[in-house]
């Protein structure tokens, strides 16, 4: 089969490698769609993964081609996205079912060969069964919209709420995505490119609410736009000393601000942001991952629930109907297997507008 191999840091080749065999409790996926995720620029480019070699890619759907020994033959056949996080089963967290906080998990794509390639090998336990609604491309945006899900969660702000995005990469635009869908009547954005508010535009919320962070004065326009007292709720998704805080001195007395980006650099706490926790009594959070269960509660069972609310057929397939869950708005790149490295090519060095660029199978 063809896959794309990292031997090493910027090392990454297209090669003809063996099909994976199911092992035990395991499946063979056909993979029919793969997201680039951001983490995987520096993965690839910067820090090397956790084993070499390794085919990278943690963002893909597919269909089950073959069972292994004590999998449940019903999957054949059956289209799945797939939840990466293999948890071990026995520490404290997992023991709790909070298996997106495992303290020794294994991991498709960083820690073992994942989707950037024809056909892998995951285990049963981590397939999620996709309604005819949802399509692969979308299958393979499961993990970042869960991934926006959890965060939205873990501050769940009120419908009245003034909420602030900062930073709006693919999962910045999903939060707002799903704020909207949520019901949340007051969002404000804040982007840094005239790409990212066109994609901000095109969610249906007015220009208004969204302010370019090259400028200098965000804290003065979110006070514009909430009377003057901050925002009740803001989920900072850059990852950066800079926008951290910003995003504290945005938030009202009390407020909430949740730390989704992943630290681009060493972060670094200045004693005025220190103060500002402290004298507005901020609630800070961190998020990571998503919630797996095997049930309606979790994060990938809302997103599948939102995704198949918003579908109606058209005679032909199925449409979204406006205002809903719409992923594939975000997807600008949709590239043969054999091109993936121009995807990564281009997020690495930034050379075109981009928000979800995919590899997409046969």
């Amino acid at each position: 089969m063809k896959a794309w191999v990292l031997h090493g840091v910027g090392d990454i080749r297209p090669e003809e490698v063996p099909v994976p065999q199911a092992a035990e409790r395991e499946v063979l996926v056909a993979v029919k769609a793969a997201g680039i995720c951001g983490s995987d620029i520096p993965r690839i480019y910067g820090t090397g993964a956790h084993v070499h070699p390794l085919v990278p890619g943690h963002e893909f759907s597919g269909v089950v081609e073959a069972v292994g020994a004590g999998a449940d033959s019903k999957w054949t056949g059956k289209r799945v996205g797939i939840f990466p996080l293999i948890p071990c089963g026995e520490c404290a967290p997992c023991r709790r079912r909070r298996y997106e906080l495992c303290r020794q998990y294994d991991y498709l794509g960083s820690r073992r060969d994942g989707g950037f390639a024809e056909y892998v090998r995951v285990p049963e336990w981590n397939l999620v069964e996709l309604p005819d609604r949802v399509s692969f491309a979308e299958a393979a945006m499961l993990e970042p919209m869960a991934v926006a899900v959890h965060a939205m969660r873990r501050l769940m702000p009120d419908k009245d709420a003034a909420v602030v995005v900062y930073g709006l990469g693919t999962i910045g635009l999903l939060l707002v995505l799903f704020l909207m869908d949520a019901g949340i009547r007051r969002i404000l954005a804040v982007g840094n490119k005239d790409f990212q508010k066109q994609m901000f535009l095109q969610t249906g919320l007015d220009g208004r609410f969204y302010y370019d962070g090259r400028d200098s004065d965000v804290d003065g326009w979110v006070r514009e736009h909430t009377d003057g007292a901050g925002a009740d709720a803001v989920f900072e998704c850059v990852g950066r000393n800079e926008t951290f805080a910003r995003a504290v001195g945005l938030a009202a007395p009390e407020g909430k601000v949740c730390l989704v980006g992943n630290p681009l650099t060493d972060m670094t706490l200045g004693r005025d942001i220190y103060w500002k926790i402290l004298r507005n009594q901020l609630f800070i959070t961190g998020t990571w991952n998503s919630s797996y269960l095997h049930d309606s509660g979790d994060d990938w069972h809302y997103v599948l629930d939102r995704l198949s609310a918003g579908s109606v057929p058209d005679g032909e397939g199925m449409v979204k109907r406006p205002g809903r869950i719409a992923p594939e708005m975000l997807v600008t790149h949709r590239l043969p297997l054999d091109e993936l490295d121009y995807g990564l090519h281009v997020m690495r060095d930034k050379t075109e507008d981009y928000v979800k660029i995919m590899a997409v199978g046969r």
